[in-house]
């Protein structure tokens, strides 16, 4: 058999140095971090809302999973200051999935919180 009919034999090595991984070895699963809790709250809020998050003006860990809340823009008014956002808290468990949710403050995005 020529040199050329033969097959080529697969090169072992790091599969970080191809960025792809072996056959049988376990995805990587990204850390459930604060970064990851932002993301997940702010997609399922969205979801059940129809409505993009502005922004998540506070995060925390509790024991069951975390807690964040959600700032929406729940009606565009020009000018932009006039715009009504709403508050939300949202309560995510361990694996990510949202289990509560409620409005806590309706505003219009040019008031200043005098609260505290």
């Amino acid at each position: 058999m020529a040199a050329a009919e033969e097959p080529a034999k697969r090169r072992t090595g790091s599969s970080r140095a191809t960025g792809r991984r072996p056959a049988g070895e376990p995805r990587h699963r990204p850390s459930k971090g604060p970064a990851w809790a932002m993301r997940t709250a702010s997609e399922q809020l969205t979801e059940l809302l129809g409505r993009s998050p502005d922004s998540i003006s506070s995060l925390k860990p509790t024991n069951d999973g975390w807690e964040a809340d959600v700032e929406v823009l729940e009606l565009e008014r020009v000018p932009d200051t006039t715009s009504v956002m709403a508050t939300y808290r949202v309560s995510l468990d361990k694996e990510g999935d949202l289990v509560a949710y409620e409005r806590t403050r309706r505003y219009t995005r040019g008031q200043i919180d005098r609260r505290g």
